[in-house]
């Protein structure tokens, strides 16, 4: 396994076995009386659920610039119609006031390297938003109207929200 991986035996832990990230390495919570063959089963088993928890989270749009165009076509057929096409679709260096923008004149829509590790229904939220732009340039009620259309507008604005205060980036604009 090529992951750092840090096992933490406890007495008061019965049966339960438990893991989290904590950055690049895994952590293992696990009875203390196990045995070392249960142990390497339980840390592998514990490394599939979190990685398939992980990978179902992540948006494929996250990839590449026409990764991210495409997800902008779906999201686009799903929630707007169809009718909000952008010409171009691109990942740009951290922005300092913006999560991302979008030129209507021009059909182009920017999102910041910030967003590349947000959950899937996160940067989905980010790409309507933007795309609601092409059709309406204002933030004003047809253009929150169409943004509403996601689902998860408000707790992904509340996500978003809580990003920027915990890293203190200030941010909360989109355009």
């Amino acid at each position: 396994m090529s992951r750092k991986v840090e096992v933490r035996r406890s007495a008061r832990r019965k049966r339960t076995v438990s893991a989290y990230f904590d950055g690049d390495t895994m952590v293992v919570l696990i009875p203390a009386r196990m045995s070392s063959a249960e142990e390497e089963h339980w840390v592998a088993e514990m490394e599939r659920k979190l990685l398939r928890g992980k990978n179902r989270r992540v948006s494929p749009a996250r990839q590449s610039d026409e990764a991210l165009m495409q997800r902008c076509r779906e999201l686009s057929a799903q929630y707007l119609d169809g009718d909000a096409q952008p010409t171009s679709v691109r990942w740009v260096p951290p922005m300092r006031t913006r999560w991302a923008s979008c030129t209507p004149a021009e059909g182009t829509i920017r999102v910041s390297d910030r967003l590349r590790d947000v959950p899937a229904w996160v940067l989905d939220y980010i790409l309507v938003h933007e795309l609601a732009h092409l059709r309406v340039a204002a933030h004003n009620k047809e253009f929150w109207a169409l943004c509403a259309r996601y689902p998860k507008t408000e707790r992904a604005i509340g996500y978003l929200e809580g990003l920027s205060a915990a890293a203190g980036l200030g941010l909360t604009e989109l355009d």
